[in-house]
């Protein structure tokens, strides 16, 4: 029953909130005077003065190598949008024990009250020596790509932020395999991406970088190309790349007119017709939540491989999947940053964990299984000792 402390006492989705998703624990015990002085003072000022001569020794003595921040203005949460930094803790508190649970990564949620580009970019960089990474979380478009930028610029640590890059790099992990699938090739498969924000940007740019050719990105007014007058310099230089280089135009029910590959990060619905007029054994990846672009219903009409953002329907592109592992491996070797090459490390382990079990409903393991982390964090850590960004 709900009281004036708990209004919604009683439903187990608040109940399950109440006082908070996480603690800070102590990995030490405290039992005597002994203990406390070496936890604390004076013991702990030689491990200071230690740090001070070698800043190096910071990863070995301190907790910040592990600790990621996690850091949103609250202007683009999960589908309900700018609901602002109060509001937004509770995803954030949820980050942070997923980053625990899957990839033994301590996360510290942070919600700003700026949605300034230069306030946040400062506040990160005076806050960056406390963490060994900054995860960005839920960050509008197109002022995240500019902070993202910002911030690898002048940090030394790992800059990620996952709305993009998590979805991006599950993304191209279900698509290998649904391509595997299909018999299809990257370098011959026709994708539309539909929605030009974060994730459409980040999904587009990684699948060119692993070898799909033709592809359209569209937003609501249609296809984004050279001939249109209103695109952002985030949408320009996309188009460029894409469908600049097919000369695709039209609207998003022209260019899916025999297309392999529809992949879904805008909300909205898709017109079943549309759908319908996708080539055969098409892939349609439909990832707004809760409502997907094309609900799997339909999308079941009309193609062979069908994944949603959901968790009650197979194939669920998840970005726990990813970001866990991916900053596991980063710290594990004190990356400097993460580079194209660990985000393709990261999907190509994740498609390989699907092995003999690939079919319709299996183009990508489930964030349960407990090879995902390892698999992913053990890819990225030889990734980025062959970029270079690796300190040990």
């Amino acid at each position: 029953m709900a009281d004036a402390q708990h209004p919604h006492s009683g439903d187990p989705v608040f109940d399950l909130h109440v006082g908070g998703k996480m603690s800070i624990g102590s990995t030490v015990a405290l039992g005597d005077r002994d203990d406390l002085s070496m936890a604390y003072t004076p013991g702990v000022a030689r491990v200071c003065e230690a740090i001070a001569a070698d800043p190096s020794l910071t990863r070995h003595y301190t907790w910040v190598p592990n600790t990621v921040a996690i850091v949103t203005d609250g202007t683009a949460v999960l589908g309900l949008g700018d609901i602002g930094p109060a509001a937004a803790m509770p995803v954030m508190e949820g980050k942070a024990v997923l980053f625990k649970q899957f990839g033994g990564v301590d996360g510290v949620p942070i919600c700003l009250d700026t949605t300034d580009v230069d306030e946040i970019i400062e506040t990160v960089v005076r806050m960056a020596p406390s963490f060994g990474g900054i995860n960005l979380e839920d960050i509008s478009a197109p002022r995240c790509f500019e902070i993202e930028d910002r911030l690898k610029e002048r940090l030394d640590v790992p800059v990620f932020h996952d709305d993009q890059h998590g979805t991006a790099v599950v993304a191209l992990a279900a698509l290998t395999n649904a391509l595997k699938l299909t018999g299809r090739n990257p370098e011959s498969t026709r994708v539309v991406i539909s929605g030009a924000g974060a994730a459409g940007v980040a999904v587009a740019k990684i699948l060119l970088e692993a070898g799909i050719k033709d592809l359209a990105v569209t937003d609501r007014k249609g296809v984004l190309h050279a001939g249109r007058d209103d695109l952002t310099p985030v949408k320009r230089a996309l188009a460029a790349m894409t469908a600049d280089q097919t000369g695709r135009t039209g609207s998003l029910g022209d260019v899916l007119e025999g297309a392999d590959v529809y992949i879904g990060v805008s909300g909205g619905t898709v017109a079943e017709e549309d759908v319908a007029r996708m080539a055969p054994d098409a892939i349609i990846f439909g990832l707004a939540n809760p409502t997907p672009e094309v609900h799997p219903e339909v999308a079941h009409r009309h193609a062979r491989v069908v994944a949603t953002g959901r968790s009650d329907y197979p194939n669920q592109i998840n970005n726990v999947l990813a970001f866990p592992g991916i900053f596991r491996g980063a710290i594990d070797v004190h990356a400097t940053a993460i580079t194209e090459g660990m985000k393709l490390a990261a999907a190509t382990a994740l498609a390989d964990l699907v092995g003999d079990a690939l079919a319709e409903d299996m183009v990508i393991p489930s964030p349960f299984d407990p090879r995902v982390g390892p698999a992913v964090a053990a890819a990225v850590a030889l990734a980025a000792r062959e970029d270079g960004v690796a300190r040990v």
